[in-house]
């Protein structure tokens, strides 16, 4: 099965959350309502420099999929 790149999740017991699960490496979960990253992968310190410059990147792509959605859902 071929997955999208982000996924939108939702859980009622956060109902003000906004998640957003980014499915290749790295794979995370962001939740936008606080920028609240969580890792679903472990690294080495060595990948971990290399993370930095690329976690704001693939951040700000995360919001910018779910400004999308919600933009198409709202027509």
């Amino acid at each position: 099965m071929e997955l999208p790149k982000f996924l939108l999740g939702d859980n009622t017991d956060y109902p003000t959350a906004i998640f957003v699960v980014h499915t290749e490496y790295p794979r995370f979960i962001i939740n936008l309502e606080n920028d609240e990253v969580e890792w679903l992968e472990e690294f080495s310190q060595e990948d971990e420099k290399e993370l930095e410059t690329e976690a704001a990147d693939l951040i700000e792509k995360a919001a910018a999929f779910y400004d999308r959605e919600v933009s198409r859902y709202e027509e």
